[in-house]
């Protein structure tokens, strides 16, 4: 088969700003496979989880360019000695992910059935995905929310990024505006991203629940997983990770010490994977959610295909994009649902 490569870039209709930094546009690599005049498409997002944890557009393209040699040699239903080669090869999880999504999809169209109806997957048990706030002050955390509820009919939602450098005080006036503005009983999470340190998590994690939020996620920095273990236990709070989950691999040493784990596709290598870590997470007794970076329509829609599996989703990076050129899962009451079309049911935008 053969594998064609193509830069685009995306730009946010609000910037996203972490605790490690804002975000106002992306540069992905739109990813097709091609075999018997069928196309699976899929894409390569970059992110970082650290300054010393990244991949950039530049290493997912060399990595591409060496993919682009080992797919010569297999057929689009040789999804697992692709990956083995792959793995193998070093390419980075961000391009592994793109082609097995994009092997994915090729499946399901060559077979005309959607990825959701293949695997035997129930559409309605799809929870409703977070809408995003970044990191902000009051005053714009409320105006995000707003602007959120006036985009997404019935959202219901919402995961508000903290870590201010301002300190804790901060962080909770900017969660009570928000709460001041969405409607009563919506679920609330909330990430860190690792801005915080052990006596900080566990005075938010307490204070949080008492305001009704349902999760914490990676308040502690990778790489800082033993500390976990005194948070488990103090926390009235569950905990969720995700810059310190990265595979299946990383599940078994944090069975102690975390209620729950964020799967994303471009940190895992794929759908495939994405399998393998929500059947070791059940396994090991924890929770699961589906996240994403800065993915288009085209990388959320593919996610959204397992998300019948996931106890939490956060799938809603391509709803604040302004020239997303794909269209494909799409918004009811306030979930993300894959059509019935084939493969992903992704297509390009007029």
């Amino acid at each position: 088969m053969r594998l064609y490569v193509e830069p685009f870039t995306v730009h946010k209709r609000y910037a996203l700003t972490l605790s490690r930094g804002t975000y106002t546009e992306a540069t992905l690599a739109w990813v097709r496979v091609e075999e018997e005049g069928i196309e699976g498409w899929g894409e390569a997002c970059p992110f970082s989880v650290s300054e010393d944890c990244h991949q950039s557009l530049e290493d997912i393209l060399a990595g591409l360019e060496v993919a682009k040699g080992i797919l010569r040699r297999y057929s689009p239903w040789e999804r697992q000695a692709v990956e083995a080669e792959l793995l193998q090869a070093g390419i980075p999880s961000a391009v592994r992910a793109a082609v097995d999504i994009a092997l994915h999809d090729w499946m399901g169209k060559r077979l005309g059935r959607p990825l959701w109806q293949l695997w035997g997957l129930d559409r309605s048990r799809i929870p409703p995905t977070t809408l995003t706030i970044g990191l902000s002050t009051p005053q714009e955390a409320r105006q995000r929310a707003l602007a959120w509820m006036e985009q997404i009919q019935q959202a219901r939602a919402f995961k508000i990024k903290l870590g201010s450098e301002l300190g804790l005080m901060a962080d909770q006036n900017q969660l009570i505006a928000v709460q001041e503005v969405i409607p009563l009983g919506s679920l609330i999470t909330v990430d860190a991203n690792g801005a915080w340190t052990l006596e900080q998590s566990l005075s938010m994690s307490n204070w949080l629940a008492g305001q009704g939020v349902s999760y914490l996620e990676q308040p502690l920095e990778r790489g800082q997983e033993a500390k976990l273990i005194t948070l488990w236990h103090e926390s009235k709070l569950p905990i969720f990770v995700d810059e310190s989950c990265f595979d299946s691999r990383d599940i078994p040493a944090l069975a102690d010490r975390v209620h729950g784990i964020n799967i994303k596709l471009m940190k895992c290598g794929g759908l495939s994977e994405a399998w393998r870590m929500i059947h070791t997470a059940r396994a090991h007794g924890l929770q699961v959610m589906l996240g994403c970076y800065s993915n288009t329509a085209l990388g959320n829609t593919a996610a959204a295909h397992l998300a019948p599996l996931a106890d939490y989703v956060d799938l809603d990076s391509h709803l604040n994009l302004v020239d997303d050129p794909f269209s494909g899962a799409l918004v009811q009451e306030g979930c993300l649902i894959p059509t019935d079309r084939p493969g992903l049911g992704v297509e390009l935008r007029e």
